[in-house]
């Protein structure tokens, strides 16, 4: 299944992520992959049927799935309700999907070094399909309380000159680094 998705991404590279509202836009767009944020037990089915009948696959956030149990009840539920894979930060839960034969998608925060190093040994014990890094969107945040005129420090996961320049160029006054190395630029 993983090949498959990987296919879907080639011809659309973005995934909606739905939380509430949205699914209509979803469904109408080119996009081939679907990620339910919040869903329920009581509509899940009902949702991934309509994410179905739309010719895209179907991604619930386990960890986020009211109603549904975060255990090997709640995967094998998803299962039957027909979504095509589970979202999520724990590794057993992960583990446990793979299990089902569902494709996996470990959610993982990249806050800072020593967070990410934890985050790469999560995501060996779960050995997921797709690691799902957050933020994705810091320059776009940089960007956006520098356009505020908010000054900005950039901070976190900064480890090369390009990080910094990058940072830099989207707006930020400064950046933080652990980085020695990156201390004397």
């Amino acid at each position: 299944m993983t090949k498959d998705v990987l296919k879907i991404f080639e011809n659309c590279p973005v995934i909606p992520a739905i939380k509430g509202s949205g699914l209509a836009d979803a469904l109408g767009s080119p996009c081939g992959v679907v990620f339910l944020l919040n869903c329920d037990i009581l509509t899940i089915a009902d949702t991934v049927r309509s994410i179905h009948a739309a010719g895209k696959k179907a991604y619930i956030h386990i960890d986020l799935a009211d109603g549904i149990g975060k255990d090997c009840s709640g995967i094998k539920f998803v299962k039957q309700c027909g979504a095509d894979g589970i979202i999520s930060t724990k590794a057993a839960l992960i583990r446990m999907a793979k299990e089902q034969e569902l494709t996996t998608v470990q959610r993982i925060f990249a806050l800072d070094s020593k967070g990410l190093a934890s985050a790469i040994e999560t995501v060996k014990s779960g050995n997921p399909d797709f690691v799902e890094i957050l933020p994705g969107i810091a320059l776009k945040a940089i960007k956006l309380f520098a356009n505020a005129k908010i000054p900005v420090i950039a901070g976190g996961l900064i480890s090369e000159k390009s990080e910094i320049f990058a940072a830099i160029d989207s707006g930020a006054i400064a950046v933080s680094t652990g980085k020695k190395e990156l201390w004397n630029m």
